[in-house]
């Protein structure tokens, strides 16, 4: 995998069997394993929506998937020492997908995603995850960088909480330069922080403007520590990147989005891109928003200049085959 750090110990190891799975961030949930700072824990995570999709998923079967309860995450650990205004500290050493993925958009009277409605019919891609790439339709290739979707602990508030929304203790952030090689602070609200994490992604653009970027059943491999009296009030982290889409400086195509509303704006600025993906690349506008969600970020370039503020999407070009002379 990208950026894998070998050679590291693995103290202990959490399968994805069903004792070790819960799909609401509680307080009150006891813990399946408690370890120490320093310990390194090999956690086994689900994809986001439990095992419904399969590598024979297609669009009908997509459009039945139930997002109730949505991210079986994998926890939650308990570390020794982790008291009320501490971070918990999460290096991320190693993440291994399984070879597989799938990207994805769910019927628009569901609301999920940027533009349902502009998709009222389901649609969905299986990625096959070999050599390392994204393979996708008319032989796009993304790069892979796999991250946790959701990392986070408990929330102080008692009861259940979903998991969709991220918080102030993390969860459902989808930060996609959460990679190996990164660091990640949690605000700790209650004792021995009780982390979980889940949801992970082979590879994502910044938005994940599907509502899924490749999700993928993972093996994710971290080491805890504590940061005592941090004092944070959301998630903090150091990376390392991919901040780009393949994780270099290159030529791009960007689309504006150009609005007095920041959700607008993202929303004009990925409509454009599905547009010049189906005029200029051939693409259905269904692949075309699933590639959006995949390997296209969005940016903000100006929110300062009222009343209309600069969403704009960057697409990598190198991700398209190569045109040989005398191809159509």
């Amino acid at each position: 995998m990208a950026r894998q750090h070998h050679g590291h110990r693995v103290d202990y190891s959490l399968s994805d069997a069903d004792q070790n799975i819960h799909n609401a961030w509680d307080n009150s949930l006891d813990p399946v394993l408690t370890v120490e700072p320093g310990d390194v824990v090999r956690f086994e995570c689900r994809d986001a929506v439990d095992g419904q999709v399969t590598i024979e998923c297609g669009p009908e079967e997509f459009s039945n998937v139930s997002f109730d309860p949505v991210h079986p995450l994998t926890g939650p650990v308990a570390v020794e020492g982790a008291e009320p205004g501490d971070a918990l500290v999460v290096e991320l050493l190693s993440l291994q997908h399984k070879g597989w993925g799938y990207t994805g958009f769910l019927p628009g009277e569901m609301g999920l995603g940027l533009l349902p409605e502009e998709f009222p019919e389901a649609g969905v891609h299986i990625w096959d995850l070999e050599d390392d790439v994204g393979h996708f339709v008319n032989g796009i290739e993304v790069p892979l960088d796999p991250f946790p979707g959701t990392i986070g602990v408990a929330p102080a508030e008692p009861g259940e909480h979903e998991t969709l929304p991220p918080r102030d203790v993390g969860g459902n952030m989808d930060v996609k330069h959460m990679t190996a090689g990164s660091t990640v602070y949690l605000p700790v609200e209650v004792d021995d922080a009780l982390f979980s994490i889940g949801d992970c992604h082979a590879a994502q653009g910044d938005g994940e403007v599907s509502v899924t970027g490749i999700e993928a059943p993972m093996f994710v491999t971290a080491r805890f520590g504590l940061k005592k009296d941090a004092g944070i009030e959301q998630p903090q982290f150091e990376s390392d990147g991919p901040f780009t889409p393949t994780g270099q400086d290159e030529r791009m195509y960007g689309t504006t989005g150009i609005a007095d509303d920041l959700m607008e704006a993202a929303r004009l600025a990925v409509r454009h891109m599905i547009d010049h993906l189906h005029e200029e690349r051939g693409l259905t506008r269904g692949e075309a928003y699933i590639l959006c969600s995949a390997a296209v970020d969005l940016k903000i370039n100006e929110i300062v200049d009222a009343p209309n503020w600069v969403v704009s999407a960057y697409l990598p070009e190198s991700i398209f085959p190569e045109q040989e002379n005398g191809d159509s």
